[in-house]
């Protein structure tokens, strides 16, 4: 394996761990990240502020790459004022969309969210309009970073519809919650996870928000390297989930409970099956999750 592949964003918790990921399946991996190194991954650091087109095309340009995974975004609303937040979202997106279709860079990958929805960021409990939701579901989200993310969606639409010089396979990602063994085994083999027991927790709100949903960082990488590797021509958005929830009340009493009015569109086969339906990836991208943290309690 010869590529490169510029992971913006790789100092961070998710980048570090793409960054990795690549290495060990043999390519060559460029850090695209504000202030210093903080990963010892990467083939090679850029230190680049995204929010700067010249910055990202320079380096997006000296970098070789022959594909794009773009994770470098504010990933939380709580840490600038809301229009930093939609900047760090939609701006750092459209200049490397745009720096990837001038310099001919075919694969890009974005990090979108599940707050494109409405999520867990968005104070009043969002709309679910059926179950499991797939990508056709509305989104409806109010807070700068989540109509931030569906914006940046928007923005790999505009892109795809070029007749040329654009990218020819660009992937949105709606991650929900990322974790690793240490986050899983501290949030759910070690707390209570029944219905009841959550609803005595801080972020509550959260968890309904976000359909109980979360990822592994072993299957998160791998979705990457699937986009990585991805040849449909266009623009798709992915919903990413684990195979089940993070609760430990089975689905059906979940969905009766805090959801009675959604229309369920297919049976819950599993106990514990997620609200999320993660199909699209396993069609476009060859992808099934597999980790669970219920098998790790």
């Amino acid at each position: 394996m010869s590529e490169t592949v510029a992971v913006t964003g790789g100092n961070g918790r998710i980048g570090r761990n793409v960054l990795a990921h690549l290495n060990d399946e043999g390519y060559r991996t460029v850090n695209l990240s504000r202030g210093k190194r903080e990963e010892g991954h990467s083939d090679a650091y850029l230190t680049t502020d995204l929010i700067e087109a010249g910055e990202v095309y320079g380096s997006l340009a000296k970098s070789d790459a022959d594909a794009v995974v773009h994770l470098g975004m504010l990933p939380t609303p709580d840490q600038a004022p809301g229009y930093r937040t939609y900047e760090s979202n939609v701006l750092s997106t459209y200049h490397v969309l745009e720096a990837t279709a001038e310099l001919g860079i075919d694969r890009v990958a974005l990090a979108s969210s599940f707050s494109a929805i409405g999520g867990g960021f968005k104070p009043e409990p969002i709309a679910v309009d059926y179950l499991p939701i797939d990508e056709g579901h509305r989104l409806t989200p109010s807070t700068s970073y989540g109509i931030g993310k569906q914006s940046l969606e928007i923005a790999a639409d505009g892109f795809a519809r070029k007749p040329a010089d654009r990218p020819s396979t660009i992937t949105s990602l709606r991650f929900p919650w990322v974790v690793d063994d240490e986050l899983a085994r501290e949030t759910f083999v070690e707390a209570d996870r029944t219905l009841d027991g959550m609803r005595a927790s801080d972020n509550f709100h959260t968890q309904r928000n976000t359909l109980f949903t979360y990822i592994h960082m072993s299957d998160a990488v791998d979705l990457v390297q699937r986009t990585v590797e991805a040849d449909f021509d266009g623009h798709e958005r992915v919903w990413v989930s684990a195979p089940d929830t993070s609760a430990e009340t089975a689905t059906r009493d979940i969905v009766a409970d805090l959801f009675p009015d959604a229309d369920i569109r297919s049976e819950f086969a599993d106990e514990y099956a997620a609200l999320v339906d993660t199909s699209k990836a396993e069609r476009l991208l060859d992808w099934t999750p597999e980790w669970r943290w219920r098998d790790m309690a």
